[in-house]
């Protein structure tokens, strides 16, 4: 595949990003246009190695030397199809996923792995503006209708494969606008919101409904579905944030992450809040806790509301470097990381532990805190945390964004109208085939999984369409997901 000398001529080289002085005074994507020369070389990079491990690495199961190869050859159309075959929505996926496909990549073993993510992107950016991407009407019609709760990257891929083989599908959206962490969790600098929106154009072209401030169990009793509808996936999500409960937690100024980036992207939509409701960062000394991609999402949104200083504070170690002797190539490669985010400023701490908070007139003004060591397991339990001797300190915090993950999906209302079972994480229990302990009702993405990726999301939804069709059909055309990936579905492992 590609150019058999390409990973000796070419180095590793990406699209470059805008100069953060530049890219703070807005909210756009920070990442310059790549020259078509560019990417086409990036992907002569990829190699004939016989056994394609970066296709393991995928949750999708892209089939990525395939084109890699079409696009060094210029076949963009080719390039796109074939991405399409597994990938509903691949402009997500090349900007927001972390990749697990480059450390698998062969090249990986010794040497910088190709640049999978953004010659995706770049496939799919070519075939949007070239007017390849079109609505894909169904051939046929079913008469079967399914609702879809939720309206995340998961429940959209469950959606549109649906719609696509002839069932009649309404998508229920709590929110006021539909796309899930997409649309209101995603900085815009990540993922702007035209790009959401387009693929939502596309779908509703091809005769998906969309029914946005609908919030099943709610304000639309959970009854109506079952009464209207041949099959229901639940696609809700992990919603139910993990906390810290800590004394001065009660205090103004301190908040849920997503509380606050959900806050921006409306902001960034036309919304107005009273200043009561307002949760800025502006000219605040912030404190970030966790260190995963949504720490990083607070950080990079934090430099533009032009914060004072920001803190991003981590419990667990600074991970090595390069990789540990126990975690060899092709797996997943513990080792630090940094985003365009961190590139903006702010410091990051790590084995820092938050015992208290305090303030004055009720505000958050401190966060008192103790640097912790980790001692390894005894008979094969767990790493137990040892706090450190005279290393308490306290900082400034006028703004503290929790940051932590979601436990599981949200359990009152219609989890609990439907009566399904629940697995000991409290994620939606699926038996077989996506299906819950529920007849005709199924789960997919976070809401069955537990919090995870949204690559691991759209191949959840992929296969669920495939179960709910084969359920109201007998039989399905839907491709599945790769065996691996559909073995691993069933099993929840969280991914921060």
């Amino acid at each position: 595949m590609g150019k058999p000398t390409g990973f000796f001529e070419h180095p590793r080289q990406g699209p470059k990003r805008r100069p953060v002085d530049e890219r703070l005074r807005d909210w756009q994507e920070v990442y310059q246009p790549w020259p078509e020369k560019e990417a086409r070389q990036q992907a002569a990079r990829c190699m004939d190695c016989g056994i394609p491990f970066c296709n393991k690495g995928c949750p999708l199961g892209n089939l990525i030397p395939d084109w890699n190869d079409l696009v060094y050859r210029g076949q963009w159309r080719a390039a796109i199809e074939q991405l399409h075959a597994t990938n509903n929505f691949p402009e997500f996926t090349g900007r927001i996923c972390p990749a697990p496909c480059e450390p698998a990549c062969t090249l990986s073993i010794n040497q910088d792995p190709v640049t999978i993510e953004m010659i995706e992107k770049a496939i799919s950016e070519k075939a949007w503006e070239e007017g390849w991407i079109t609505p894909q009407k169904p051939t046929r019609t079913t008469g079967k209708k399914v609702a879809v709760v939720g309206s995340g990257p998961s429940g959209l891929a469950a959606a549109q494969q649906l719609r696509r083989v002839g069932h009649a599908v309404t998508v229920f959206e709590r929110a006021e606008v539909i796309g899930g962490l997409l649309s209101l969790g995603i900085p815009d600098f990540k993922l702007e919101k035209r790009i959401v929106k387009r693929r939502i154009d596309q779908m509703r072209a091809e005769g998906v409904v969309f029914k946005t401030n609908a919030h099943i169990g709610k304000n639309v009793p959970t009854s109506q579905l079952r009464e209207q509808f041949d099959a229901i996936v639940l696609a809700g999500g992990s919603t139910a944030p993990r906390d810290l409960p800590v004394p001065g937690r009660e205090l103004d100024g301190i908040h849920f992450a997503m509380d606050y980036l959900t806050q921006q992207n409306r902001r960034g939509e036309g919304a107005e809040f009273s200043p009561e409701e307002t949760i800025t960062a502006d000219a605040r000394h912030v404190i970030i806790l966790g260190g995963g991609d949504t720490g990083a999402d607070c950080l990079g949104t934090a430099h533009r509301q032009n914060a004072e200083h920001i803190w991003q504070y981590e419990i667990m170690p600074r991970p090595p470097d390069v990789r540990g002797a126990g975690n060899p190539w092709p797996q997943w490669p513990i080792i630090m990381r940094s985003s365009s985010a961190h590139e903006e400023g702010g410091e990051r701490g790590y084995n820092i532990l938050t015992k208290s908070f305090s303030g004055e007139n009720g505000k958050v003004k401190f966060l008192h805190g103790v640097r912790i060591e980790w001692k390894a397991p005894v008979n094969g339990g767990r790493p137990q945390m040892v706090e450190v001797p005279g290393s308490e300190f306290t900082v400034r915090a006028e703004l503290v964004l929790l940051a932590l993950g979601f436990v599981h999906p949200e359990h009152e209302g219609m989890l609990k109208d439907l009566g399904v079972q629940l697995d000991p994480r409290g994620n939606v229990k699926t038996l077989r085939k996506s299906m819950t302990s529920q007849d005709g009702v199924f789960a997919c993405g976070d809401m069955q999984r537990g919090q995870s990726l949204v690559v691991w999301a759209i191949a959840s939804g992929r296969q669920c369409a495939r179960d709910v069709d084969e359920w109201l059909m007998g039989s399905s055309d839907l491709p599945a997901v790769q065996q691996y990936a559909r073995n691993l579905l069933s099993v929840a492992r969280p991914v921060r």
